[in-house]
């Protein structure tokens, strides 16, 4: 889906703010967050990382903006165990004291894209074009990308398809490349014309140039 997470193309953000010595986490609840996440996905089995990241895509572009990382992690997990039917909302805003608000719902599940080539139908030095797709759902194609020309750096190894997983489609592996684009091509003149950049994409997001 296209929203405000989609931040590698979007302009008027200002730079990116470092921190010096920054700790892996600033208070003890953004480790407990991380860490019911990955007990979540990795030992209850509640829902797959392609959910998680959906699920963080679909709050409130306000509250998104407004939220630190843990803070979209925890609203992420808190939404879909909710939505399993694992925690009550209600529960949720007992123990917080207050509101605790949630991710939106999911307004469609996008048809899936993808096909049943298991082997890669690219290689090395080939020219491809990623198509420009607007989904409804959840996908992994940056929008900066979309319908720019670029060519294959390496055939990496095959994982499952995000845009059918997140939204409890089949378990799909397929072929993904590393594609590499001209700076100039994304990002216009104002771009170094040696800078390049090097996006993982799925087969499925690629076509042969016309």
């Amino acid at each position: 889906m296209d929203g405000i997470h989609d931040l590698g193309g979007m302009e008027g953000f200002g730079l990116v703010e470092i921190e010096d010595d920054e700790p892996v986490f600033h208070e003890p609840w953004e480790a407990q967050a991380f860490a019911l996440n990955i007990v979540s996905i990795a030992l209850l089995a509640a829902y797959n990382v392609d959910e998680y990241r959906h699920a963080i895509e679909r709050m409130d572009p306000r509250h998104y903006l407004s939220a630190t990382y843990y803070e979209r992690v925890l609203t992420g997990v808190a939404t879909l165990l909710v939505e399993k039917g694992i925690v009550n909302h209600e529960d949720l805003e007992v123990r917080a004291g207050g509101s605790f608000p949630l991710a939106r719902a999911v307004v469609a599940n996008a048809p899936s894209l993808g096909g049943d080539d298991a082997r890669p139908r690219y290689a090395v030095g080939d020219t491809v074009v990623v198509r420009n797709i607007r989904p409804h759902g959840h996908t992994r194609v940056p929008r900066y990308c979309r319908g720019k020309r670029g060519e294959i750096l390496h055939v990496a190894p095959s994982f499952t398809f995000p845009d059918d997983s997140a939204h409890g489609g089949p378990i799909r592996r397929e072929p993904t490349y590393h594609v590499e684009f001209s700076a100039r091509d994304l990002w216009g003149e104002d771009a170094d014309r040696l800078d390049t950049v090097v996006v993982d994409l799925w087969e499925t997001y690629l076509e042969d140039p016309s």
